[in-house]
C-alpha cells in the first residue's frame, strides 16, 4: 500500500516550494512567463491524443479546444451557444432536422476559407465506422449530413436526440474537406497544425514534458487570444505542480490538492477559485457480469456501506458533494428518494449482503488512477477500501495509469473501478455511456435494461423540463433498483493562478480554457 499513500499533509508553504524550484528542468526555461506573451498551464496527466473524436481525457481537451472548434460550444458557465455557426440551429417539429447557417469569417488556420463541405466532411469522418472513431457512439443517430448552401448545412436524425448539440465541446471539431486522407490520423493525434479554427495553431509536443501553441493571427474573434504561445505542462506530483506556480514557473495550474487549497489560494501571488460541476461524478465503474458485483443486492450493500459525506468533507475538504445516484444534488433532474435508497446506512448494507449470494462477504478488486483527474481518488480509495471492511468485504486497491485504466473500462477487464468521470452536465450522459449498449464505456458496467432505453428515449424527444424531470426521476429510481453503477459524489472543478492572470474562469463542466486569458 505503500505505493499508493503518498504525502499529501507535506507543508507547502514558500520555502518548500523555493526547494523545489532548485530541481526544476531546463526545459522549463523557455516556458517561463516572457512579458505578459507566454501563457503556461499545468495538468496533472499525460495527454494521449489532441484529435477530439479520439480524446478519452478530461484535462487534455484543452488542448483539442485550443486547435478545434465546433458548430456551438457549451461555454463554462453551462450555457449552449453558437461558435462555428451563426445561431444556435434551426429545429424540425418532429425533432429530426437541425439546419445551421454558419459563420462567413472563418478560417483554417492553413488559410482555407471554412464551408458546409468542411462541416459534412468531419461529420462524415467521425460517422463512417471504419475510421473507429472512439466517440463516434455519441453521434449515431445522425444519419445524413447535407450541404444546402456554402454557408448551410442540415442534419437529420433518425430519432429525436437533443443530447448531441451537448456533446460537441468535448467530442467533435470542424475540420478541413479531406485533411484526414491528406495527412493521417497520427497526425491529427500527435501534430494537428493548420487543420482546425481554433485561437491556438500548435507548435511542438515534447513527451512528459509539454505542448505548446502559438497564437492564431487569423483567428476570426479578433482580439483573442491574448497571448503569443501557451505551454502546456504535465506535472502528476500535488506538491510539484504548486511548487511550479509559488515560483512563478508557471501561470495556471489543474487539480490543486484539496487538502491545502483554501490556503494556497490566499498566500501572496497567488489565487484560485472552484465551482461546482453538474457532469463531474466521482463514480465506481461498477462490472455487474464479474461475481461478486453479479449479485444486485451486493452491489446495494457496497453503495450503503460508504459514507459519501465523510469523503466530501474530510476526504476532498467540500470540493466533493455527496451523491448515490447519476445526477448532481443540485441538478434540477436530482431524484432524492432515488438517492436515499442507496445512501449511507451501516445496517442497510449489513442487511443487502445478508440478502445476497455472498452473505458472508467476499474479496473485491478496485482499478483507481495513479495522477489526479480534477481530483486525486486515491485518498478516497483508502476510505472506501476501510468502509467496506466493517461489512466484511476486502478491498484489494490497484494502481494504473490513466490510459491503462481507461482502456481496462472500455473493455470491461476490471471487476470495480474508481475514477472522476467528467460530462458537460446536460442529463442523460452518464446513463448512455455507461448503461446502455454500444456506448464507449458499456463494457464498464455490462448493463442492458430495455426499460432504461426506453425512458432515454422518451427523455430525448422532450423538450420541457418538468416532463423531463419525471423521466430522468424513473431512470435515478432504476438505477437505484438495479444498483448498476456506484456513484460516490459531484465535484468541484478547481484551479489555482498567479495574481497577474487575468480574465481566467475556472470551467464548470468541460477543461480549462484559456482562449480570454491575459497574462
Amino acid at each position: 500500500m505503500d505505493h499508493i499513500q503518498t504525502d499529501r499533509r507535506r507543508l507547502l508553504a514558500g520555502g518548500a516550494a523555493g526547494a523545489l524550484a532548485s530541481f526544476l528542468p531546463a526545459s522549463l526555461l523557455h516556458a517561463q512567463p516572457n512579458d505578459g506573451k507566454t501563457l503556461t498551464i499545468v495538468l496533472p496527466s499525460n495527454p494521449i491524443t489532441i484529435d477530439p473524436i479520439n480524446q478519452l481525457n478530461h484535462d487534455a481537451m484543452v488542448l483539442g479546444q485550443t486547435v478545434f472548434e465546433n458548430l456551438v460550444e457549451y461555454d463554462v458557465d453551462g450555457v449552449l451557444r453558437p461558435q462555428l455557426a451563426k445561431a444556435l440551429p434551426t429545429i424540425s417539429a418532429d425533432k429530426k432536422t437541425y439546419v445551421f447557417e454558419l459563420r462567413d469569417d472563418v478560417t483554417f488556420q492553413n488559410g482555407k476559407k471554412m464551408t458546409a463541405e468542411d462541416v459534412k466532411y468531419s461529420f462524415d469522418y467521425l460517422l463512417d465506422p471504419g475510421n473507429k472513431a472512439a466517440r463516434r457512439s455519441l453521434f449515431t443517430r445522425i444519419t445524413k449530413v447535407t450541404v444546402l448552401a456554402p454557408d448551410k448545412v442540415q442534419f437529420d436524425l433518425s430519432e429525436p436526440y437533443g443530447p448531441w448539440l451537448y456533446f460537441l465541446t468535448k467530442y467533435m471539431g470542424i475540420f478541413p474537406a479531406e485533411s484526414r486522407k491528406e495527412h493521417g490520423d497520427d497526425y491529427f493525434k500527435s501534430r494537428p497544425a493548420g487543420v482546425g479554427t481554433g485561437f491556438g495553431i500548435f507548435e511542438e509536443w515534447k513527451p512528459n514534458d509539454y505542448i505548446s501553441f502559438k497564437k492564431n493571427p487569423n483567428y476570426w474573434q479578433k482580439g483573442l487570444p491574448h497571448w503569443d504561445r501557451l505551454v502546456v505542462k504535465m506535472i502528476p506530483e500535488d506538491a510539484t505542480r504548486v511548487a511550479y506556480l509559488l515560483t512563478n514557473q508557471v501561470d495556471i495550474i489543474s487539480a490543486p490538492p484539496p487538502r491545502e487549497f483554501n490556503r494556497l489560494k490566499t498566500m501572496p501571488g497567488v489565487t484560485g477559485g472552484s465551482r461546482p460541476t453538474l457532469g463531474g461524478a466521482l463514480l465506481m465503474y461498477t462490472n455487474t457480469l464479474k461475481p461478486p458485483l453479479d449479485d444486485v443486492n451486493f452491489r446495494k450493500a457496497i453503495s450503503c456501506a460508504i459514507d459519501r459525506k465523510t469523503i466530501g468533507e474530510k476526504v476532498y475538504y467540500g470540493l466533493l458533494e455527496p451523491s448515490a445516484v447519476p445526477a448532481p444534488s443540485r441538478g434540477w433532474w436530482f431524484n432524492a428518494e432515488a438517492d436515499k435508497e442507496l445512501g449511507f446506512n451501516l445496517d442497510r448494507a449489513k442487511e443487502f449482503l445478508a440478502k445476497s449470494k455472498y452473505p458472508n462477504g467476499a474479496e473485491l478488486d478496485i482499478s483507481i488512477q495513479a495522477e489526479p483527474y480534477l481530483l486525486d481518488t486515491k485518498d478516497a480509495a483508502i476510505f472506501v477500501q476501510s468502509q467496506l471492511a466493517k461489512i466484511g468485504v476486502k478491498v484489494n486497491l490497484k494502481v494504473y495509469e490513466f490510459s491503462v485504466l481507461i482502456q481496462q473500462a472500455i473493455r470491461g477487464e476490471h471487476q470495480m473501478a474508481l475514477q472522476v468521470f467528467m460530462s458537460p452536465g446536460e442529463p442523460s450522459y452518464i446513463i448512455q455511456v455507461c448503461l446502455t449498449p454500444d456506448q464507449v464505456l458499456s463494457k464498464s458496467t455490462g448493463y442492458n435494461n430495455p426499460e432504461m432505453n426506453a425512458l432515454l428515449a422518451a427523455a430525448f424527444a422532450e423538450t420541457e423540463q418538468e416532463k423531463l424531470k419525471d423521466i430522468y426521476g424513473k431512470i435515478q429510481t432504476l438505477a437505484a433498483r438495479d444498483a448498476p453503477l456506484g456513484v460516490l459524489g459531484y465535484v468541484h472543478a478547481s484551479n489555482l493562478w498567479r495574481d497577474t492572470v487575468k480574465d481566467f474562469k475556472v470551467n464548470q463542466g468541460l477543461t480549462m480554457f484559456v482562449g480570454e486569458t491575459k497574462v
